[in-house]
């Protein structure tokens, strides 16, 4: 167990129901299904699971490379989509409560480091393509 750990951001997120389709789901073998995305190592205090499927194959072939973006802006776009996100979050009969299963806990104040920013800051960006949403910075439904 890492003792560096202080505090765990964990997103989960299972995709809802589309209404208007009326075909049987297809289940996925064990091994076609996604890992959840983990950054943890001794060097962070803090680690963030993501569990949503495809944000591995968008962090992998979407999402702009690690160090595109300053620490800065990824702390300031972050504190916007999560406050937004928590809005939502606390409000499940206004907003679908199969997207904003959980609420983040999300210091403005904390250094979480890069990989932490980097990684929330991508799962914004893949929830609001993927479930057509704007979390506040005019991001609906596009990718940067």
């Amino acid at each position: 167990m890492m003792h560096a750990v202080k505090q765990l951001l964990v997103i989960f997120s299972i995709g809802f129901f589309i209404w208007s389709c009326s075909s049987l789901p297809i289940k996925k073998s064990s091994s076609e299904k996604e890992a959840p995305v983990v950054i943890a190592n001794d060097s962070l205090a803090y680690e963030i699971i993501i569990i949503d499927p495809g944000f591995n194959a968008y962090l992998n072939t979407t999402a702009y490379p690690k160090e595109y973006y300053s620490q800065t802006y990824l702390e300031n776009k972050n504190a916007i989509f999560v406050t937004n996100w928590n809005i939502r979050a606390r409000n499940p009969r206004r907003y679908n409560a199969m997207i904003y299963e959980n609420s983040i806990d999300y210091e403005l104040t904390i250094d979480y480091g890069y990989e932490v920013n980097y990684t929330l800051f991508n799962y914004f960006m893949f929830a609001q393509q993927k479930y057509n949403i704007n979390l506040g910075t005019g991001y609906s439904g596009r990718i940067r």
